[in-house]
């Protein structure tokens, strides 16, 4: 499916450093084209070479690839699906498209957003996969995690959507699992305005997601086409198009957003009420976000000022909550989770993009400095 040749760009005359524009411009040309997938297919070759993986499926959107993947690891209803706590309820909702449940599961006391003994406690004969989170694109305690999925024949399929070029261990992130699935939002290290990809080694799961995606018009082995219902899941050439100049620009973008967050941690520097959360040393945390503890007095009103201020983070800007609070997931009659409650009450993530100008980091880290100052008792 994804076996790269010499050059990947090479079947549409492009250079693989061709800018989104130069690719656009001929995938624009020729529509209407209805049954192009030049780009898709090329993109995809792309994706494989750069994780170092078999297989990459497209989709439309990171929530998408996730519930493409659990389908095609075949979880369904009446499966349950293990998750932190600390997760997006984008995350939820792909696991409830599928009609599996979620289960979610406390975070550690040292900070990994799986507890393993929350984790074992909750496996039952219902359970058929653990869904890791890297948040801001850290992946502490992942290695442990699949370690116990596999003494309970548990698949694992990783959300990677922040997580774009992180690595544990030196792996890359969304490649030590069944499956690992991405985000190309914009705003994302690699993105195309909107869209998604999974990564997997496992042929079957390949190919099922392949048939998933496009309503199962095209076979999986034992599966010919017509014979499940599928959805419509593509990713549009165009975007593909984008997808594949940014993709070539990875690397780089990673190197960037690292320099960001860190310059960010840097003149913000010491306060005594927030607390910088460093990444684990088997982790190589793609510069997502900066991340930090407060110890201030409401910390989420604390993060609303923020953003109101000009700091956009997870909290005061998205409303982030951990999943057991979040008013939509109440359906799941969840059990409380207050280790990833409190984490989330009390982190300060502030993710940067690639148009954040170093003197704009430094007004960001002013405000920071400033805002905190002021709010300390």
């Amino acid at each position: 499916m994804n076996a790269e040749p010499q050059d990947p760009s090479s079947r549409i005359g492009q250079p693989a450093t061709a800018s989104a524009a130069e690719r656009l411009g001929p995938v624009l040309a020729r529509m209407p084209d209805p049954f192009a997938n030049q780009q898709v297919n090329a993109f995809q070759d792309e994706l494989a070479a750069a994780y170092d993986t078999r297989y990459a499926v497209a989709v439309s959107s990171g929530t998408a690839a996730l519930h493409t993947a659990l389908v095609a690891a075949d979880v369904g209803p009446g499966d349950e699906v293990l998750v932190p706590a600390c997760t997006v309820v984008m995350t939820v909702a792909a696991i409830a498209l599928s009609g599996a449940r979620p289960v979610f599961v406390d975070a550690a006391e040292t900070g990994e957003p799986l507890a393993l003994d929350d984790l074992t406690a909750k496996i039952t004969d219902r359970t058929r996969a653990i869904l890791p989170v890297h948040l801001a694109g850290r992946t502490a305690g992942l290695l442990d995690v699949i370690d116990l999925a596999e003494r309970h024949d548990l698949r694992v399929i990783e959300d990677a959507c922040q997580a774009h070029g992180s690595r544990n261990n030196g792996k890359l992130a969304g490649t030590l699992g069944a499956a690992g699935c991405f985000s190309l939002k914009d705003g994302k290290i690699t993105s195309c305005g909107e869209g998604g990809f999974l990564l997997t080694d496992d042929p079957l799961l390949a190919a099922r997601a392949a048939s998933f995606r496009s309503h199962w018009q095209n076979a999986a082995p034992g599966e010919p086409p017509g014979s499940r219902l599928g959805t419509n899941y593509r990713l549009a050439e165009p975007l593909a198009a984008i997808a594949r100049a940014s993709l070539a620009q990875m690397t780089n973008a990673v190197a960037r957003r690292r320099h960001q967050t860190s310059l960010l941690t840097d003149l913000v520097g010491h306060l005594d009420d927030l607390e910088t959360i460093d990444a684990d040393p088997c982790e190589e945390p793609n510069g997502h976000s900066a991340l930090w503890r407060l110890h201030l007095p409401d910390p989420r009103r604390f993060c609303q000022r923020l953003a109101d201020a000009g700091v956009t983070n997870s909290v005061g800007t998205h409303g982030l909550r951990a999943a057991p609070d979040h008013p939509a997931c109440q359906q799941f009659h969840p059990a409380p989770c207050p280790r990833a409650s409190r984490a989330v009450e009390t982190a300060l993530a502030v993710p940067v993009t690639a148009r954040d100008s170093d003197e704009h980091i430094a007004e960001l880290a002013a405000i920071i400095r400033k805002e905190a100052t002021a709010w300390a008792p």
